[in-house]
């Protein structure tokens, strides 16, 4: 199926202008999968490998897309959530965690027939969602400062993080040990030892809106990126130090390494996805790929070695998931 999917996505969505070929961008436009009559604001996205689902969480249509990208179409629109924001497979249990902003519940389905299998309830604003691949722990981040620990075998919160404001964009470090925490509200990134259950704040240097994050595994390094001003900032890891600031587009919502090529990328609001490339001391950049004005989540998935793009619809563009590959 993996193979499968792959072929698919470089052969038969192949959609990418002569002039673009010409010019070898670091991203490649393949194709655009619709998403039918979607309207409003789309969230975050979430994969499932093995059945090669991408799940896409359409909050401003209070539904999640399942698409299919083996036959490259929305397969089924799955209605009746309250503003989804984040999205995760959790391959243990094989079931899909939807976090859900409009009314705080975590709903979750069975990953086979994606019939709803039960409901965490954490009271507000559930948002981003992660998983820890090393123990299947499931987080989630909700309310006006908490993350939510879920135990995906007995589908129940088993613990809380406590913050100082609404988290965004989090992740769990290389080791499963640590989580770094954007709360832009309290200007700050937390770090939280999980077995210890403590966390510590690091300062933002006075930048502000910190939402995505992301982890270079590989570097030792968190990316955290900012809308004001628009800059990614480079922390070392554990430490937490800054080491290297850079400016990139705004109204950025998510940001991914690729670590096989060295470089990140950067999915933003003002209709663009930055690339930058790794340097001695941080990262530069390498290209600006236009996209669509709002079109600001996304989800890079190494395995099948593509950036996919949520472009919401507006201006005679419909909602669909636009296809880049990287490239060379």
């Amino acid at each position: 199926m993996l193979a499968r999917a792959i072929l698919f996505l470089g052969v038969a969505m192949l959609s990418t202008s002569g002039s673009a070929q010409t010019s070898s961008p670091p991203l490649v436009l393949e194709g655009k999968i619709p998403l039918g009559e979607i309207s409003g604001r789309i969230d975050h996205l979430g994969i499932d490998l093995k059945r090669q689902r991408l799940f896409v969480a359409e909050l401003g249509n209070d539904s999640l897309g399942v698409v299919d990208l083996a036959a490259g179409k929305t397969m089924r629109t799955i209605t009746g959530l309250s503003e989804p924001q984040g999205v995760a497979y959790v391959l243990s249990t094989d079931n899909v965690y939807v976090a859900n902003g409009g009314d705080g519940s975590v709903r979750l389905f069975g990953g086979d027939d994606l019939a709803p299998i039960g409901r965490v309830e954490l009271g507000s604003d559930a948002d981003n969602v992660r998983v820890d691949p090393q123990s299947s722990r499931v987080l989630v981040g909700y309310g006006k400062g908490a993350l939510a620990l879920i135990d995906p075998a007995t589908r129940a919160k088993v613990a809380d993080f406590r913050l100082k404001a609404h988290p965004e964009g989090f992740q769990i470090d290389e080791t499963g040990t640590r989580v770094f925490v954007n709360v832009p509200n309290a200007r700050e990134i937390d770090v939280i030892d999980l077995a210890a259950k403590a966390n510590r704040s690091l300062s933002t240097q006075g930048a502000g809106s910190n939402f995505p994050m992301a982890v270079d595994r590989t570097g030792h390094r968190v990316l955290s990126v900012f809308r004001s001003p628009a800059i990614l900032m480079t922390l070392s890891n554990p430490e937490g130090l800054v080491v290297a600031k850079v400016p990139t587009c705004g109204d950025a919502d998510d940001v991914f390494v690729d670590a096989k090529r060295r470089r990140v990328y950067v999915s933003c609001g003002e209709g663009v996805v930055d690339v930058l490339d790794e340097t001695a001391s941080g990262y530069q950049q390498l290209s600006r790929v236009p996209t669509v004005s709002g079109a600001r989540t996304s989800l890079f998935v190494p395995e099948l070695d593509r950036l996919f793009v949520a472009v919401r619809a507006r201006s005679g563009e419909p909602a669909a998931i636009w296809v880049f590959r990287p490239a060379p």
